[in-house]
């Protein structure tokens, strides 16, 4: 067993020196391969039958069949014409320190077990917090993603503010473009449907802060607890950001927990041009924040902020027998002591690594050439004939249908839907659609930094000629 072991670690070495070279390559190359590859029937029914095997099988083998079969297939979300989402394509020095990581496995739960990792975290998460303007109270963690910054805030949020035998009564505020992981959040919190009032938006999707008082006013009368408001810097539909400074006043009037999801939006705090945006993020309680979506990091590397760190230390300490050899000095911290984990990666070491390597001007410049490159789409279909700016760039998104004369309301759903899956079906860039005051629009996302011009003319020019296509089609 030891002399496999060995054979399997030196073919290991050898498919490594291979691979690196050839995963730089296709970055290099990215522009040339289709934007979306789905595995076809044969590929998906030989890896169903595959089954886990009782005896090994040679790595070399495995290596290339999860290369040319599991990673061939899927949505290039680093290829300059992929428009479809908002995480970001991935910096290869992100990937570095992802692999470092991943190869050293440091357990990032407490001090005692890797106590420079945890250094980093919190040198990476004072960097955050100082961004957005909390004083030195702020502290935080990172999680796996969006979801869980929102979960683990909001659960400080209730225990703060909301004492067991008022939880039944206890209302959250959203809008109606905040994020469905909120809404499940709040449920797994213990939270019924009626608990979270859904507040209408402007014609920007931002949240409309009259609508917003009135509600908390309203549930005041009725004996029921606002605790919370859920603002967000960045909606995933159309990257609007709501009235910040607005609803952090309502919220200090009111003594409400100010939550921001600011899982794409907080990353313009890295941008001078940008930043400003934001004004009134810091006067919320929390925020989290997705170095995934806009900060060119590898999944999963999100980060919960809080204005005091001691309500997430309220929230989540626990000091059990078998953790009492883990205790800290001043100035060191246990982070299973501030989120749900208790083993958890040092997810913080690859974005560190990015920003070591690329600085935090270069981060700010890429986030502003992807607002610039939402706005240059907008522009460019404006140019076009029978195209409709639903929500125009706001970030790096904008939204858009096509909606010609001559062609019914009703058939307008479908005609943006057969335009998307042309627009994917093509290769040359992908394009999806969402649900925007009952109608079904496009949406083009524009975060990666190596997305050209000519990227964005090019794949307008295409929308057109594919929408005048179809819609002849249709006529006759």
């Amino acid at each position: 067993m030891e002399f496999a072991m060995e054979v399997q670690k030196r073919q290991l070495g050898e498919l490594l020196e291979e691979f690196i070279p050839t995963l730089l390559s296709r970055y290099e190359g990215m522009k040339e391969e289709p934007v979306y590859r789905e595995g076809d029937e044969s590929t998906i029914r030989r890896l169903r039958e595959r089954g886990i095997p009782r005896e090994g099988r040679p790595v070399r083998q495995v290596f290339e069949e999860m290369e040319k079969e599991v990673y061939a297939n899927q949505t290039l979300v680093q290829h300059p014409r992929c428009f479809a989402c908002i995480p970001s394509p991935v910096s290869l020095f992100s990937w570095m320190g992802e692999v470092m990581t991943s190869g050293y496995d440091p357990h990032a739960g407490c001090w005692i077990n890797a106590s420079t990792a945890s250094c980093i975290e919190q040198e990476v998460i004072r960097w955050m917090c100082s961004l957005a303007g909390y004083p030195h109270t702020g502290s935080g963690l990172f999680v796996s993603g969006g979801s869980m910054a929102n979960l683990t805030a909001l659960t400080a949020a209730r225990d703060k503010l909301l004492p067991q035998e008022d939880r039944a009564r206890g209302v959250a505020y959203v809008s109606e473009q905040t994020h469905s992981s909120v809404a499940k959040g709040l449920h797994i919190l213990g939270f019924a449907p009626q608990q979270v009032r859904v507040i209408p938006t402007d014609e920007l999707f931002r949240m409309r802060v009259d609508r917003l008082e009135a509600a908390i006013r309203e549930d005041r009368a009725a004996g029921r607890k606002p605790f919370a408001v859920i603002a967000t810097a960045g909606t995933t539909n159309t990257g609007s950001i709501d009235p910040l400074e607005e609803i952090g006043s309502l919220c200090e009037r009111e003594g409400l927990w100010m939550h921001v999801d600011g899982a794409y939006g907080a990353s313009l705090l890295v941008s001078e041009e940008q930043r400003e945006k934001l004004r009134g993020i810091e006067r919320s309680n929390s925020i989290s924040w997705d170095a995934h979506k806009w900060l060119m990091q590898t999944y999963g590397c999100s980060a919960v902020l809080v204005r005091d760190g001691q309500d997430l230390v309220h929230s989540f300490a626990v000091h059990p027998e078998y953790l009492e050899d883990a205790v800290i000095q001043e100035g060191q911290l246990n982070y299973w002591d501030l989120g749900p984990e208790l083993t958890r990666p040092a997810r913080s070491l690859k974005l560190w690594a990015t920003l070591q390597v690329m600085g935090t001007d270069r981060m700010g410049q890429a986030i502003d050439h992807g607002c610039a490159m939402a706005r240059l789409a907008e522009e460019s279909l404006r140019r076009c004939p029978g195209w409709e700016i639903v929500c125009p760039a706001q970030q790096a998104i904008v939204n858009f249908r096509y909606a010609p004369a001559g062609v019914e309301e009703g058939a307008l759903d479908g005609l943006n839907q057969r335009i998307a899956q042309a627009v994917t079906a093509s290769g040359y860039a992908q394009i999806l659609t969402t649900q925007l005051k009952g109608k079904k629009v496009l949406r083009i996302c524009c975060p990666n930094p190596e997305t050209a011009e000519e990227d964005i003319r090019t794949t307008i020019q295409l929308l057109d000629r594919l929408a005048r296509e179809l819609t002849q089609e249709r006529i006759a």
